[in-house]
């Protein structure tokens, strides 16, 4: 064996006897760690809860005894904190830091407390909380044409109140901070505002409520008048307040003059039951905040019948924020020679309108300048007829006039059922149909066969339709038309159609505002 051979073996059995030696003392240091400064805490997330918490999370550290958390409204962290939670387990978490003011943004940190040793560095995270909502229900008692009472819990800091529409703002005293109340003045009937509750810049609460009707020179009626004899002894332009309650009717009632007939609360609608309104030479109607009820109503007939013929004008239709609902034959019947400025159909709930004897909207020989269908909500109606009918009678009675027909952001569900059954059965010489952003949904028809149904694709435009396939295409019915505009087919998800309630879950449709505004709120 040579030198440098001899030379490498020693080494390496010097190598060997080395490692053996030190190998238990390697061990020991290594289960001994000893440190001088707690672990950070790792996995740090902050999580908003019932608006104004925070729950915080983290993972354990091993050399941790307890943990503190501190909350700034700075986002540097600098000042005072705004809240410190000391001696904290990990037992409690994860860990919910209440107390905090509402449509705020702050920065948080937690640290590791060791025993012996050095706290850790902190680790942060950020968070912004929702804005508060202390306003209570609006008294309802309290509630007139120019004021509301607003109140929230007695003491809960605020300095002012903002309302829309008016763009008012008011200052709130020390009196009423400590009532949890204030009388808010000079607002305007049948209006619906939006309140505000601040604390300086943040938002405590916020509700909507709706004025009454301002009586002004209106006729106030109880359920303990004969509406009957009110409407046939009016004069041109009166207004009927109806204060809450039912009013059983159960007859035809004559409309002679142009009048109104409103609910003197829009929350608490008055019940008619019964009543079928036959318009007659000249006169218009507008119906608002009442709770239309077909039951009992004579032959099962529709709701509005235009009665007179003649060569002039009727005044103006207007039916807004109604409920209505059991009328057997439809719910406005032409079939005379009848010429209507203007028909507007807005924000109305309308249920269980069968359609069997008449179509839902129909026009025989009669013919409105303008017709806008919008932000209503029809379900379990239109199941055995078309949903807008319109004769060539009516141009040949009117010749000079085009109808203008309008219908915009509707929810329509389970309507026109029969596969022939048609949206659009108008045979009018001159019309023009805008049909927009409607959700269509559990429907069986079809839009129109008719040749005569003008459809331009242009004028359908944002519409959804929802287990409805036969409007856009593939119906059995000969001729069929079908929407060629823009359309989508998504599943609105509603709520619950049983209880006719058609909230949308449907994030496109409530983005793109498709369908009655108030299932997207």
């Amino acid at each position: 064996m040579n030198r440098n051979n001899l030379y490498t073996l020693f080494f390496c059995l010097l190598t060997v006897v080395g490692f053996s030696g030190c190998k238990d003392n390697i061990t020991e240091e290594i289960t001994k760690l000893q440190v001088d400064r707690a672990f950070s805490p790792t996995g740090f997330t902050a999580t908003v809860v019932d608006k104004t918490g925070i729950r915080l999370t983290w993972k354990a550290v091993n050399n941790a005894k307890t943990y503190t958390i501190e909350v700034f409204e700075t986002p540097d962290f600098s000042g005072t904190p705004v809240k410190t939670v000391s001696d904290i387990t990990f037992l409690q978490v994860p860990y919910t830091v209440t107390g905090l003011a509402g449509d705020t943004q702050y920065a948080i940190r937690v640290k590791a407390i060791g025993e012996g040793v050095t706290d850790s560095k902190y680790v942060t995270a950020t968070a912004k909380t929702d804005a508060e909502q202390i306003f209570q229900a609006v008294n309802m008692a309290k509630l007139t044409a120019t004021s509301a009472v607003l109140n929230w819990p007695a003491g809960q800091a605020a300095t002012t109140i903002t309302l829309m529409p008016g763009n008012i703002t008011r200052n709130v005293t020390a009196a009423e901070v400590a009532a949890g109340e204030a009388v808010i003045t000079g607002l305007t009937g049948e209006t619906s505002y939006t309140a505000k509750l601040l604390n300086g810049t943040k938002v405590r609460g916020s509700i909507t409520f709706t004025t009454l009707l301002d009586l002004g020179g209106a006729i106030a009626v109880t359920p303990a008048d004969n509406l009957i004899t009110l409407i046939a002894n009016a004069n041109a332009g009166d207004v009927f307040a109806l204060f809450p309650g039912t009013y059983t009717v159960n007859a035809d009632v004559l409309v002679s003059k142009s009048i109104s007939i409103k609910g003197a609360r829009p929350t608490d609608k008055p019940i008619v039951k019964g009543m079928v309104f036959r318009m007659k030479s000249n006169a218009g109607l507008s119906l608002k905040d009442l709770d239309i009820d077909g039951t009992g109503a004579l032959n099962g007939n529709q709701t509005i019948i235009y009665d007179d013929a003649l060569d002039a004008a009727y005044g103006n239709l207007a039916i807004e924020n109604c409920n209505i609902r059991n009328y057997t034959k439809g719910f406005i019947y032409v079939n005379v020679k009848a010429l209507i400025e203007s028909v507007s159909i807005k924000g109305n709930l309308i249920s269980n309108i069968e359609c069997n004897g008449g179509d839902f909207i129909d026009f025989r020989a009669g013919l409105a300048k303008t017709l806008n269908f919008s932000n209503n909500t029809v379900y379990n109606s239109v199941i055995a007829r078309d949903f807008f009918r319109m004769d060539p009678t009516g141009s040949t009675n009117f010749p000079a006039f085009t109808s203008v027909i309008t219908v915009a952001t509707n929810t329509l569900n389970g309507i026109t059922n029969g596969a022939a059954n048609r949206l659009f059965y108008v045979r009018l010489a001159k019309h023009e149909i805008y049909f927009s952003k409607n959700i269509v949904a559990n429907s069986g028809g079809i839009l129109t066969n008719q040749a005569s149904t003008i459809i331009v694709p242009a004028n359908f435009t944002g519409n959804n339709y929802f287990n409805s396939a036969t409007y856009i295409s593939g119906s059995a019915t000969a001729g069929a038309k079908y929407d060629t505009g823009t359309f989508t087919t998504l599943n609105p998800g509603f709520t619950n159609v049983a209880a006719g309630n058609f909230t949308i879950s449907q994030s496109d449709l409530r983005t793109n505002g498709v369908g009655d505004p108030r299932w997207r709120n």
